[in-house]
């Protein structure tokens, strides 16, 4: 649970040895933090800043003995970025511990010459000191050990080994921690001059190169063919026109599987839905509870819950390309283009995160060493199609190409993500001419080995991200679907279903906006929906299936049902309300449309400017709403319905 407060922990400051963690970006040091500490920990910001870090104490079946802070991810003790910064400061002064008593370093092994840079500048200050290496099992498979003799004797502190998995080396780990004295050693800050961290990086590649050693006689081969493999498929993939076109091919492949390898699934979770709808419905007919449980609730719940499968498959293809290293390269390759729009390739992660919500990715910005870039991404990140907007554009795709081959709408839907980014690239431009140039920023991203994911690992992380995801969107989805089915309902429940919705809560509301809605060529009926996706996107097709009375019919699934009555629906002129363009101006006011509270809030607290995040709502939703209809009303003047 997040704790944002920063107050002192008087207990843990005067009697508890401190530990902190610290180590490069996916190093493996949140994993061994989170062996550590289980589930007794907390996050706190950083007085002063909006950089997040964790601190906790031992997990249960570990004993007592230490506390420890997991930091914020760097490269060495000479800060660049936000995060680097308040890594710096924690281990000289946390709020939580003040100066802390010892530092275990963690190290990726088949990274080891350049992250032992860290160790040493550690090793410098004076602070107790543990190093922890990690992906050695990667290391052993291709008959390379490592001599921790050795590190021991070079680095002048113990060095073990951890395995993420399976949390080898925990228990030794644990015992070396609680062996550091708690009494203060003097420290001291170290600086390494270009001359010095010249010297340093050449005594750190000696040091990996004595430390690996090769078990077999072809294991040197076999490593040296690993890295020319990834050097003959970086020639490929970070080839400045081919690469590009490679990573459009790969987004593409990746967005429109969204769509038909999530089919089978989502036939199978409409099904269940339906079912109990209609096992609901035969109990009791007539009764407003059956009515209220299958078509309030079930209904609801039910059109939102079918495009789950879809959101693990979004989340399963992100964890792939990171896992084998593809991620990095991304980054690197689209560095030009975002310099052009005034970010670097380090905002790369943060927009790709924005695909499955603006809220962390958001949070990601600060790692970014420029602060003109970090605004320009955080920006930026609200246009990407997250994870909540993909349930509606499913649903309107499914409408545009019903009774078409799926792979149709799976290419449909992958342009509506790389739209994404030429919106967002469009919009960033933009901000980049008119804001002021204050600093430098440059980009640096380390390029891991190409590795074969564990796909054990990557469905566990994904079903995990997913079940939060239905954790997170379903509580608001459960109020608004009783909020909506009881506006929808009454005062006049034994009134026919027209006259009953005419006049009802929901339909007395909806009238004051049809004004606004029928330039989008919509009614009042979608603009309760639209209204209620301001609380949670996903509750807009929940809401939907409340507000058009989607029921099962003749056996119909849920979603065919839902199709069949946006098909039939009419406003009060009798015109189709869901036709081609009116269906196109929903997705561009959703592609658009700033309507999520979460982000609203984290923006302002990331930016600490309610000015900038107010700005940002406003003009989102202001511009979505004009292109829409704009778009609606060139369609019609078409002649395209």
């Amino acid at each position: 649970m997040r704790d944002n407060h920063t107050q002192v922990n008087d207990q843990t400051q005067s009697s508890e040895l401190a530990i902190a963690l610290v180590g490069a970006p996916n190093s493996g040091k949140t994993t061994l933090y989170n062996w550590l500490t289980g589930s007794r920990f907390k996050t706190v910001n950083y007085p002063g800043a909006t950089v997040e870090y964790s601190v906790g104490k031992l997990a249960s079946h570990l004993g007592e003995g230490f506390s420890a802070m997991d930091t914020p991810g760097t490269y060495s003790l000479h800060p660049k970025s936000a995060d680097e910064e308040v890594t710096l400061k924690a281990i000289y002064n946390s709020p939580e511990f003040g100066k802390v008593n010892g530092i275990i370093v963690v190290i990726d092994g088949t990274q080891m010459s350049r992250h032992l840079q860290l160790a040493l500048q550690v090793k410098e200050t004076g602070f107790p000191m543990i190093v922890v290496v990690t992906m050695a099992d990667l290391l052993r498979r291709e008959g390379i050990e490592i001599d921790m003799d050795y590190l021991r004797k070079t680095l002048g502190c113990p060095v073990l080994q951890f395995d993420g998995l399976l949390a080898g080396g925990l228990l030794e780990i644990v015992a070396e921690a609680k062996k550091i004295p708690k009494e203060s050693s003097v420290v001291k800050p170290v600086y390494w001059g270009f001359e010095v961290l010249d010297e340093k990086l050449k005594e750190c590649e000696k040091i990996a190169g004595e430390a690996l050693t090769h078990k077999t006689d072809h294991a040197e081969d076999r490593l040296n063919h690993i890295v020319k493999n990834t050097e003959t498929i970086d020639r490929i993939l970070l080839h400045p026109w081919f690469g590009l076109v490679m990573f459009i091919g790969i987004m593409g492949l990746l967005f429109s599987s969204i769509f038909w390898a999530a089919a089978p699934l989502m036939d199978w979770v409409d099904q269940a839905f339906s079912f109990m709808n209609q096992a609901v419905l035969h109990m009791a007919p007539d009764s407003l509870w059956s009515n209220f449980l299958a078509n309030g609730i079930i209904a609801s719940m039910g059109a939102a819950m079918v495009f789950v499968p879809q959101i693990f498959i979004l989340f399963f293809g992100i964890g792939l390309l990171e896992s084998s290293g593809y991620l990095a390269r991304a980054a690197t390759l689209i560095d030009r283009p975002f310099s052009a729009l005034g970010m670097s390739g380090r905002s790369f992660v943060p927009v790709l995160s924005g695909f499955a919500c603006a809220v962390p990715a958001i949070i990601a910005t600060r790692n970014i060493s420029s602060s003109r870039d970090r605004w320009i991404t955080s920006f930026v990140i609200p246009l990407m199609t997250c994870s909540a907007r993909l349930p509606i554009y499913a649903l309107l795709l499914a409408f545009l190409f019903h009774g078409k081959p799926a792979w149709q709408a799976g290419f449909a839907l992958a342009f509506l993500y790389l739209g994404a980014l030429v919106i967002g690239g469009i919009a960033a431009g933009i901000v980049n001419r008119f804001l002021p140039k204050t600093d430098t920023s440059f980009f640096m991203m380390e390029l891991p080995i190409y590795r074969k994911p564990k796909f054990r690992v990557l469905l566990r992380q994904s079903l995990t991200r997913t079940m939060s995801y239905v954790k997170r969107a379903g509580p608001p989805i459960f109020i608004f679907a009783i909020l909506i089915w009881a506006g929808t309902n009454f005062p006049n429940y034994q009134a026919e279903d027209s006259q009953r919705l005419q006049t009802s809560y929901a339909g007395q509301m909806g009238h004051v906006m049809e004004p606004v809605m029928s330039p989008m060529g919509v009614d009042w009926r979608v603009g309760v929906g639209l209204l209620s996706a301001f609380a949670a996107r996903e509750v807009f097709v929940s809401s939907m299936a409340i507000v058009f009375n989607v029921t099962d019919k003749n056996e119909d699934t849920q979603q065919e049902s839902m199709l069949k009555t946006m098909a039939d629906a009419v406003n009060t002129q009798g015109q189709k309300i869901f036709t081609v363009s009116s269906v196109l101006g929903l997705i561009v006011f959703f592609m658009i449309a700033l309507q999520c509270m979460s982000t609203f809030a984290v923006q302002v607290r990331e930016s600490g400017s309610l000015k900038m995040a107010l700005t940002q709502l406003i003009l989102f939703n202001v511009v979505a709403y004009f292109l829409a209809v704009g778009l609606v009303q060139g369609l019609r003047a078409m002649g395209i319905a």
